[in-house]
């Protein structure tokens, strides 16, 4: 039997094909993997700042587009092998059929060996063991469905074929939306964002208060003090009231930073991590002001700092040494 003339359209329609599947489950992948990392975080590693900042924004893009789109170009792609069946033996649709039967089945594989290895390791954690149940299901399915597609079945039953499709984006789209739950919405990311920008500013203002002292041996009255054309420092503003930040004195050695947050800290590896750090009064115990002393809630926070002059002497008594 002659092998089927392969054209223009078919070339292009399974490169299509190869690439929009490839692409969204990868992303799927990832995605779920992004959730599972933030559902069960690793306690020796910290969850920083937006989770949209990160791969979960590409990620839901990606799959958003390219799998309606592969659905859509299967959907076409039988169509075509109805009106003429020469197309179903095609080179093209063969090596991609064949193709992702090896990398489904390799995956599958290759997902067995990482479980037993990190077994064996004691390694084996929830998190872990619900990554692996995702590959092995995507992976599975991918298997049936391609190898069903090879035997000639989805062309037989139009009916089961539609079904799959349709189940399939809805279970797609039921993971995206879970997603919102899990991770928060883009809009909720964003005033996390304006949370970090005011840490990072009062930050700043706390850098900028203790040089202040340490430079004049007292603390400035009002934050306009701070001004400086030459260095070109300029008090910040709270980026989404646009209000300045309140300061006060409340002692020779100690002073008040406050603002208005959106949403409790984020920054922290899980709830039971956040939970060990409390708001609380605290002094400036380093080079650098650690993290738990920026702790906040919703709402209008303080935080209280008291300078220690051994810590940070006065720049005459560093000059006179």
């Amino acid at each position: 039997m002659q092998p089927a003339h392969i054209t223009p359209k078919d070339f292009f329609l399974w490169a299509g094909v190869v690439l929009s599947f490839y692409g969204s489950v990868g992303a799927f992948v990832a995605l779920v993997f992004d959730y599972l990392n933030h559902l069960f975080p690793d306690p020796l590693s910290y969850y920083t700042g937006d989770p949209y900042s990160s791969g979960i924004a590409n990620e839901m893009a990606i799959v958003i587009v390219l799998f309606p789109l592969f659905l859509f170009l299967m959907r076409t792609i039988r169509k075509t092998i109805q009106a003429d069946s020469t197309r179903a033996e095609v080179w093209v649709r063969r090596w991609a059929l064949f193709l992702t039967l090896f990398l489904a089945a390799a995956a599958i594989v290759g997902t067995v060996i990482a479980l037993l290895v990190y077994f064996f390791q004691g390694d084996v954690t929830i998190r872990f063991v619900l990554k692996v149940l995702t590959l092995l299901l995507v992976a599975g399915v991918t298997f049936s469905a391609f190898l069903a597609d090879l035997r000639g079945y989805w062309g037989a039953n139009p009916a089961r074929a539609a079904q799959s499709r349709w189940g399939a984006l809805a279970f797609v789209l039921a993971v995206i939306v879970a997603g919102f739950f899990i991770v928060g919405t883009p809009w909720q990311a964003r005033l996390y964002r304006f949370d970090d920008q005011k840490v990072s500013d009062l930050q700043m203002l706390q850098g900028q208060i203790l040089n202040h002292w340490q430079s004049k041996e007292k603390l400035p009255v009002q934050l306009d003090e701070l001004n400086d054309s030459i260095s070109g420092f300029i008090i910040p503003r709270d980026p989404q009231s646009g209000v300045a930040y309140e300061y006060a004195v409340t002692g020779p050695l100690s002073f008040q930073l406050c603002a208005s947050f959106n949403a409790l800290t984020q920054n922290y590896a899980s709830a039971s991590t956040r939970a060990q750090y409390v708001p609380k009064p605290a002094a400036i115990d380093g080079p650098m002001p650690v993290q738990d002393n920026w702790y906040h809630e919703a709402g209008r926070q303080c935080f209280t700092r008291t300078i220690d002059p051994e810590l940070y002497p006065p720049y005459s008594k560093l000059r006179g040494q």
